[in-house]
């Protein structure tokens, strides 16, 4: 074993719990034994397998922790922890609709999982990784903590000593806590269910010592406003787990293209710059990806990959240089007909499948990021993403912690998918009320993002007043200084005044950029049927988006596109009209048990009509 991997494995051993290993991307194609499936599990409400009886941290060797072993050393010691399989919950997955008792629960679920495993010979490096868990976890092997994790949407993964590792009997436990804080990202106050548990996948991938951790390969942007040329220009960067040896390359292959380059790597961070002629462009008409592989003389990687450039250029969204309307859709992440959260690929062949039905070539993955799978098949079929964290509503915009908590899950939603050709958006929130604090606050969420990535547009969902009774909405939020994209989200019939008040409405943004709607719409109960009047009949969410398609044609020429809320019904605590919410946000097109409702035909036909618009080759197609 060589002397630097020993001093790495020594500090990976004595670093502090808390500290998160670098985030590993393109995870399948990696070497990995998948750990889902059933977990046996006990409930602690009071977290008592965590804390004594004074709520102080139980020390790391102590036989009542709930992450040390269920089993007794002899009869006469004290265990009052066990897991059985009497207590099992499917891993991934929330716990909510797994046990009646978990419908409402927020609070301390451990999860336990005995696995065996075989190391590789030679020198290896182990990960445990997992894709989400909602919201804090604490993570432990075998009685050793190898650390803690925040956030519920995004991936985290930590090293694993491998002395640490058993061939037989290896005890896996995870505490999963999802109790809303003020201090956290998001914040107490939601309009979606607090779905807990191991919600994505769970998995121990095996490395080389220096292994590539993660790379970046995407279309440069040709000057502003202008397409890709005949040989367009790739350029990226590939970064290694630890300083390469010297003589090392990094070799990168497209097959199809026949393509092969290699690139002396003398450094931790390898630039990666190349021409690519006869490139076919990616695009929602022709979805091309290409077979990427890159590797080094210890390890190699590969993905599948298109290449497209994206921008805001003055008034419009350009596509590979060429203005592109988003049809869009908000999706939460969430399948209702069997009321759990989304995490497989059935779920997101039904979601993006629904968006498809409709006519949509972009989805809003609101208000958080999805599960990577929806983002891969958006990748394979064609659909434009945005993409988001949740900062939502009314966070801390004052604390320094929370924003650096914002900006954690920001790098981790960005290195997971920023080799996604889907995704043209990064959103760093949604309705955020406007002063002073929260703009430096967005501000520097913003700047983060183009940090991590300068290929992609930013921007945030922004809320409009009905206060006013004006009857011309200026979306002048000091936000819209900084955000390549001026999206806003307006009710206009549903929670100011009534459908027809948009005949005598119009929007407009004082920033020379493109504008997007990214919400509207209004509750309706599937299959309840009343005049246009009756609020939260069909009828009358068909009359609010039949009103509101005739003022989108009315709409400015910076006009850019529109994602109606929502896709399907979710679940929300908000919303307790006994008759016709029982805790359901209705404010689908589709109905919590899949089926369209009357608006859905109304937002269709018009997505027909441009779609018919863009093919016959008119430029400006919102009229």
């Amino acid at each position: 074993m060589k002397k630097s991997y020993l001093l790495l494995l020594l500090s990976v051993c004595t670093v502090a719990a808390f500290a998160q290993s670098n985030l590993i991307s393109n995870t399948g194609a990696r070497k990995s034994l998948l750990l889902n499936g059933k977990w046996q599990y006990i409930v602690d409400p009071y977290e008592t397998g965590f804390y004594d009886y004074r709520y102080q941290e139980l020390a790391e060797n102590n036989p009542e922790a709930y992450w040390n072993t269920d089993q007794q050393a002899n009869r006469t010691e004290k265990k009052e922890h066990g897991y059985i399989d009497k207590y099992r919950l499917e891993v991934p997955g929330d716990w909510n609709h797994q046990q009646p008792e978990f419908t409402f629960y927020e609070g301390t679920v451990w999860y336990k999982k005995s696995f065996d495993f075989t190391k590789e010979t030679g020198t290896q490096r182990y990960f445990l990784y997992f894709g989400a868990v909602n919201y804090r976890a604490d993570v432990y092997l075998n009685g050793k903590k190898l650390g803690m994790h925040k956030g519920g949407f995004t991936p985290f993964n930590f090293e694993i000593p491998a002395a640490l590792l058993r061939d037989k009997g290896n005890f896996l436990v995870v505490k999963v806590d999802n109790k809303r804080h003020a201090d956290e990202v998001p914040t107490l106050n939601t309009d979606w269910w607090n779905y807990g548990g191991i919600t994505r996948e769970v998995k121990l991938i095996t490395v080389p010592v220096n292994f590539i951790q993660d790379f970046v390969v995407q279309l440069k942007k040709p000057a502003p406003g202008e397409a890709p040329g005949k040989t367009p220009e790739v350029e990226g960067w590939l970064k290694l787990a630890a300083v390469p040896a010297p003589g090392e390359t990094v070799t990168i292959e497209i097959p199809e293209l026949k393509f092969k380059k290699m690139i002396p790597a003398t450094t931790q961070l390898t630039q990666l710059s190349f021409k690519l002629p006869k490139l076919q462009l990616w695009s929602p008409a022709s979805p091309k990806l290409y077979r990427v592989i890159l590797s080094t003389s210890a390890d190699h990687t590969e993905d599948k990959i298109g290449f497209r450039t994206i921008e805001a250029f003055g008034t419009q969204v350009l596509l590979n240089g060429k203005p592109i309307f988003m049809r869009g859709i908000s999706i939460h992440g969430e399948i209702p007909q069997e009321v759990r959260r989304a995490y497989s690929q059935e779920d997101a062949v039904q979601l993006l499948g629904q968006a498809r039905e409709l006519g949509c070539n972009m989805v809003r993955l609101a208000h958080y990021p999805h599960d990577e799978k929806i983002t891969r098949l958006a990748d394979s079929i064609g659909m434009l993403v945005w993409s988001e964290i949740p900062v939502y509503w009314t966070i801390d915009f004052s604390s320094k912690e929370v924003l650096e908590k914002a900006k954690a899950q920001l790098e981790e939603m960005i290195v997971r998918d920023h080799n996604r050709a889907s995704i043209i958006i990064w959103s760093v929130g949604n309705e955020t009320p406007v002063s002073q604090v929260r703009t430096d606050f967005m501000h520097s969420l913003l700047t983060k993002a183009r940090e991590l990535d300068h290929t992609r547009m930013v921007s945030a969902a922004l809320e409009v007043s009905y206060g006013s009774g004006k009857d011309i909405h200026s979306i002048d939020d000091p936000l819209g200084e900084f955000v390549d994209l001026v999206a806003f989200n307006e009710y206009l019939g549903w929670y100011g005044g009534s459908p027809d008040k948009c005949r005598t409405t119009s929007w407009d943004t004082p920033y020379n950029k493109p504008l997007f709607v990214s919400e509207t719409g209004g509750d309706a109960k599937g299959g309840f049927h009343a005049d246009s009047l009756t609020r939260f009949s069909e009828e009358y969410q068909e009359w609010y988006f039949k009103e509101q398609v005739a003022m989108f044609k009315r709409m400015p020429a910076k006009y850019a596109g529109v994602s109606p809320w929502i896709l399907a019904d979710f679940r929300s605590p908000r919303r307790n009209n006994p008759l016709y919410q029982e805790g359901w946000n209705r404010k689908g097109l589709y109905d919590d048990k899949g089926n369209k409702k009357k608006a859905f035909y109304i937002m269709k036909a018009y997505y027909q009509e441009i779609e018919q618009k863009e093919k016959s080759g008119k430029r400006r197609i919102n009229k």
